[in-house]
């Protein structure tokens, strides 16, 4: 993965991404985004079935790491979603944000997977149905229960095609054997009502699912970072270190009389899912590791950055000169 403008990801665990066709533009883009929003090439996935033989066993409790046993023996080929307990919580409906932790193993040799339950591990945000997510992850939690506990058996066709996934050691051949535990439903933005912003600041629209509407003002922007609050969420204060994840919509300050909204230099509804970075370790610009490291999970935050906490002379691209003042809408969707 390239290092992008609004910042460099950081991949906990495990990248889910599809395969994808089309050209890389992140090199003009401030694409942040851990899912491109190309339609994957690969081949279309089998349908899941609940068993085929052979089949792993589960040893362990729910919210815990898995003991995953391959039997002896060649897979199925079979795409199989088995639940191995049920939760009681709410069903799991198409393109809702499936908060899930993960254990894996690939069948073949037996090798593990980093997983959640790992060191430096964390959850995965799954949105349920995606193209853009591998259906081992993105088909397997839809339709279950928060709470369930589901054994995954992925031919390569339901995990990363016939490209594999190198640094993990998963061959174009691999099957991959997954435990995945459904731990909630995360809202896919901040709800409640935003607070009045001042007459010299930018005007943010963003009541729906998509991207912000962010209209610059007339007057020059401030000098220093600001870090306004227009919905007060009401989870846990975020703490630096923590992976937190996020829809952002991002627009350079260029007064246009304040008529229309900004062009967006980037924002992450576009990709199916929202962004995930470590926060406050100088993984992103300094701007959103002191913006937004203290503010509340559900809240949604206004950074106005100047060019000294983002990419002070450093043009990039005809979006964003040199010493660009950097605005974004940021809904902080969870962390841990």
């Amino acid at each position: 993965m390239r290092r992008r403008l609004a910042a460099a990801l950081i991949v906990p665990a495990l990248m889910l991404t599809a395969a994808c066709g089309g050209g890389d533009d992140s090199d003009k883009k401030a694409d942040a985004s851990a899912t491109p929003s190309a339609t994957p090439t690969q081949a279309a996935a089998p349908k899941p079935v609940a068993s085929a033989s052979p089949m792993p066993t589960v040893a362990g409790e729910p919210g815990k790491k898995a003991t995953i046993t391959i039997p002896k023996g060649d897979p199925s080929g079979k795409f199989v979603v088995s639940t191995v307990t049920a939760g009681t919580g709410p069903v799991v409906k198409k393109d809702e944000l499936v908060v899930t932790k993960f254990t894996g193993k690939i069948w073949k040799s037996g090798k593990e997977i980093g997983g959640s339950y790992d060191k430096g591990g964390a959850a995965q945000i799954i949105p349920a149905g995606s193209p853009t997510i591998i259906p081992a992850f993105s088909e397997a939690v839809l339709g279950q229960k928060v709470g369930s506990r589901v054994l995954v058996v992925a031919p390569p066709a339901a995990a990363f095609g016939a490209q594999g996934k190198q640094e993990l050691g998963i061959t174009a051949t691999d099957t991959l054997v997954f435990v995945l535990d459904i731990d909630r439903i995360m809202p896919i933005k901040a709800e409640g009502t935003q607070a009045p912003i001042p007459s010299d600041l930018p005007k943010v629209e963003a009541d729906k699912a998509e991207a912000a509407k962010i209209t610059i003002p007339k007057n020059d922007p401030p000098k220093t970072l600001v870090d306004k609050v227009l919905i007060e969420g009401k989870g846990d204060v975020v703490k630096s270190g923590q992976t937190v994840y996020m829809q952002y919509s991002g627009a350079a300050w260029k007064p246009n009389e304040g008529k229309s909204p900004a062009k967006l230099f980037d924002d992450s509804w576009k990709t199916g899912a929202p962004f995930s970075t470590v926060i406050g370790q100088g993984q992103v610009i300094e701007g959103w590791d002191k913006g937004l490291v203290g503010k509340k999970v559900g809240s949604r935050v206004l950074l106005v950055i100047p060019p000294a906490q983002a990419y002070k002379a450093e043009a990039k691209g005809e979006d964003l000169p040199a010493n660009s003042t950097l605005v974004f809408v940021v809904d902080i969707l969870g962390a841990v």
